[in-house]
């Protein structure tokens, strides 16, 4: 049912997700004039407070975490919250939101940035109060359980009040800019897609980077571990576009179906494919860190480090390794996607004592979004003892390119998609099914082979390992 929404429900409005990214990217699009003029939205959690007290702590978090040139008409945002207390888990209290909700005049999204554990008694909570009709939308941020079974109760429990095109489940790496600039690279191009094959790219590379240590998420993280809090979702998320076939048409179903494909094509990780790694003490930028072991207070064998190569076995990937790494603690904040192709069949300038090197493609995500191929060219002169030749960068640097658009933040895209009821950006069940499938059979791999996480210093590139897991294919990482 096509309809833009004029009705909001924040389930954890006063959570950190709320503070940092939600309120501040309704903010900015309010400021830009693009949410409905009716639109009202309405807070809700544990915390006892009343509208004004909800409104000072949105105004608190809008002045920390929203740039001040994108504040405009504040006090108006303010103006469109509303808060209701609730305690999820019981059935006290939903009918009272549902009275402070009001009969929407188009319809109702609601969006639970709260614990998985807390998903399948809100849905209850929301049938017990009538705010399950034909005219809502669900929208669930991750994470969306911890295995394929857990995974399946929320997802059966959502089901149960709502169909799947009325779920939309959030991986805010789908809204972030460069992201989507990968589809429009391969799509809209017609120099890459010819090339786009086992028959011209020798690997791919995904990191995802991180210089932060817990920062608070102690509980979440140490039950979660690198590969289900990154791998899982935003990296498999990335090689699905990388490695997706062509979509018919730029629609929700047409370009899920496509990334499914890939995901159902992942091949095994066999014994030895996998490097794990834990942090200890070191520095990062020159200022000197704990080991995850002293942050979390005890010892565990949670991973923050992971290196993965896989495949994916289809008639265009086929032989060519997926190089995947995440971890925390590591030198700098970066996540990019390196495609490496292969090198020309034949020089002619090898007679001329000229080496060439292989044409490589960065695409980088964050935090500077930009594009670099790498070319070979000659190096100026007269030749006289033998050519040169030097690869030389072609960059296209997002922000200077577009110097005049708005650089949005990830949620802004993917709310407005909510209230309008776009679901391209958002994750389908079979993908997230068969995302957890294929993590799964890791972990039971780690479990089966004994396998714990090597030490690696913080500041370093993770575990030496990681570095033998490329190498022994004559790989680099890119760094």
């Amino acid at each position: 049912m096509s309809f833009t929404a004029d009705r909001l429900v924040l389930f954890g409005a006063t959570g950190d997700l709320a503070q940092r990214m939600l309120l501040p990217s309704l903010c900015a699009l309010d400021h830009d004039g693009l949410l409905a003029p009716d639109l009202k939205i309405v807070g809700t959690a544990r915390s006892d407070l009343d509208d004004g007290a909800f409104r000072n702590f949105a105004r608190e978090a809008l002045e920390k975490y929203l740039p001040a040139n994108r504040r405009g008409g504040m006090a108006d945002f303010l103006n469109r919250l509303t808060y209701q207390p609730l305690d999820a888990t019981t059935l006290e209290g939903y009918e009272d939101l549902a009275a402070r909700v009001g009969e929407p005049a188009r319809g109702l999204c609601i969006f639970l940035s709260t614990a998985p554990s807390l998903f399948e008694p809100t849905i209850r909570g929301l049938q017990h109060a009538g705010l399950d009709g034909p005219n809502v939308r669900m929208c669930l941020e991750k994470p969306l359980g911890t295995d394929l079974e857990t995974s399946r109760e929320i997802n059966d429990a959502v089901a149960a009040a709502f169909p799947e095109e009325r779920i939309f489940r959030i991986d805010h790496y789908l809204g972030k800019e460069t992201v989507q600039n990968l589809l429009a690279l391969r799509f809209a191009n017609i120099l890459f897609e010819p090339l786009w094959n086992a028959a011209h790219i020798e690997h791919v590379q995904i990191t995802v980077a991180e210089t932060v240590g817990l920062e608070g998420r102690v509980a979440f993280y140490d039950d979660a571990g690198a590969l289900r809090d990154m791998v899982q979702n935003h990296m498999l998320q990335l090689l699905a576009l990388v490695a997706m076939e062509p979509p018919g048409s730029f629609d929700a179903t047409a370009v899920r179906d496509e990334k499914v494909k890939v995901l159902r094509s992942l091949r095994p990780v066999a014994e030895g494919e996998t490097v794990t790694g834990q942090y200890r003490a070191g520095a990062i930028q020159g200022e000197a860190v704990p080991g995850y072991d002293e942050e979390l207070g005890k010892v565990s064998d949670t991973e923050t480090f992971v290196a993965i190569k896989t495949h994916v076995d289809n008639w265009r990937w086929k032989g060519v390794p997926f190089y995947l790494r995440t971890g925390k603690r590591m030198p700098e904040r970066v996540t990019e996607i390196v495609v490496q192709f292969r090198c020309i069949p034949h020089s002619i300038f090898e007679g001329k004592g000229a080496k060439v090197q292989a044409n490589k493609l960065v695409i980088g995500i964050q935090p500077e979004e930009n594009i670099t191929l790498s070319l070979m060219a000659k190096v100026p002169g007269l030749d006289r003892e033998g050519i040169r030749l030097r690869s030389v960068p072609l960059n296209i640097a997002m922000p200077h390119a577009f110097s005049g658009a708005v650089r949005r933040i990830a949620y802004e895209r993917l709310l407005l998609d909510l209230l309008e009821g776009d679901q391209t950006l958002f994750v389908r069940r079979d993908e997230v099914e068969a995302q957890w499938e294929w993590i799964d059979a890791i972990r039971a791999g780690w479990t089966a082979q004994g396998l714990t996480p090597r030490t690696y210093t913080s500041g370093s590139w993770g575990p030496s390992a990681a570095i033998a897991l490329a190498e022994r294919d004559g790989v680099t990482w890119h760094e």
